[in-house]
């Protein structure tokens, strides 16, 4: 049965990313070999422990300017091994379009209210990045992998702007080439709402043996990705594991370790927050003081030995005086002290 999503539910992930350009010029002046080892941390960094890979998502640096040479910083100095790299500071790097249309600002929860003329700007710019992807060389996409790994860092997930039923084959299948490019195992997007272009991302996905990681907020049942994981073995999940927590009802911490293990074997990426359930607020909290059982989960998995992703998504307040990588570092240590690593 389709499922509702908000259309804007990828956004929130994407404005962050636009804001440090002009900051970032310096820096993308001085060249990748200017970002190419650690900071905080001697070494490459290491967060696999007992066979367990904690990474963590380009969403967790929101706060912070985001090209991919500074989320590389972000990343190493976190102390962290492996990403979901989010898809705009991607293409960026490798050239796309510059967007020069003029929105209105976003209402979260609300559909953006355009003028036509707005509308017929924004579909010629969705038409030129269309053309652009149909011809762009992956050259720039080796070289962000090449940047990545030489920093210690694996790239185990892409999160491209490319996936959505108004982008066309074409779109698709470039976006399933970018991942392979940069080492993905798969790609993930928000699960439709309409089973027909999870089943046209299925296919295609096939063709690229490239996976599609769909991703559920608190939407989110232990049935809600039955229909898309029948139509292709492409298919997969992205669960994460805070926002199946917060939408309460019949999930609960139980469920939750059952629905890993019934469906490891679909599940190429989780994501890791720590949230309440919905009769407590559903807030996002600091990890150890919401309603996820991180620690069982984190245990779940090394003690089953499933090769699943543990992703950090630092949703909670940032507390004044800290920042994003000094948080998203206390999250690893968290995982690590619940690993007994």
């Amino acid at each position: 049965m389709p499922v509702n999503i908000k259309k804007d539910s990828n956004q929130s992930r994407r404005e962050f990313l636009v804001k440090g350009s002009l900051a970032s010029v310096g820096l993308l002046m001085a060249g990748s070999s200017a970002w190419a080892t650690p900071f905080f941390f001697q070494g490459k960094p290491d967060s696999k422990f007992f066979g367990v890979q904690i990474g963590v998502i380009t969403y967790s640096f929101r706060s912070m300017p985001g090209n991919v040479q500074q989320i590389l910083k972000y990343v190493t100095e976190s102390g962290i091994s492996a990403i979901e790299l989010m898809g705009d500071a991607v293409e960026e790097y490798a050239g796309k379009p510059v967007n020069t249309v003029k929105l209105p600002p976003r209402v979260p929860g609300q559909d953006q209210q355009l003028t036509d003329e707005q509308k017929a700007q924004l579909a010629a710019y969705e038409k030129q990045v269309a053309d652009w992807r149909a011809t762009v060389s992956m050259d720039k996409f080796a070289e962000i992998k090449k940047m990545y790994n030489n920093a210690g860092v694996s790239i185990y997930a892409f999160k491209p702007n490319a996936l959505r039923d108004n982008n066309t084959d074409a779109e698709i299948e470039y976006a399933l080439k970018v991942a392979k490019t940069l080492g993905a195992k798969s790609v993930t997007v928000e699960l439709p709402e309409d089973p027909a272009h999870s089943k046209r991302l299925g296919n295609l996905a096939a063709k690229h043996k490239v996976y599609i990681g769909y991703h559920a907020h608190t939407q989110a049942t232990d049935t809600a990705w039955d229909v898309a994981l029948g139509q292709s073995p492409y298919n997969s999940m992205n669960l994460d594991c805070g926002h199946y927590i917060a939408a309460g009802g019949n999930n609960t911490k139980e469920t939750l370790l059952a629905l890993i293990t019934a469906k490891h074997d679909r599940i190429t990426s989780m994501h890791i927050k720590d949230r309440r359930t919905e009769s407590h607020g559903g807030d996002n909290m600091p990890w150890g003081q919401g309603d996820t059982p991180i620690k069982e989960i984190l245990n779940l998995l090394k003690a089953k030995k499933y090769a699943i992703p543990a992703t950090i998504e630092l949703e909670y307040d940032i507390p004044a005086g800290s920042d994003a990588v000094k948080e998203t570092h206390k999250c690893l240590e968290y995982a690590k002290k619940a690993l007994g690593a």
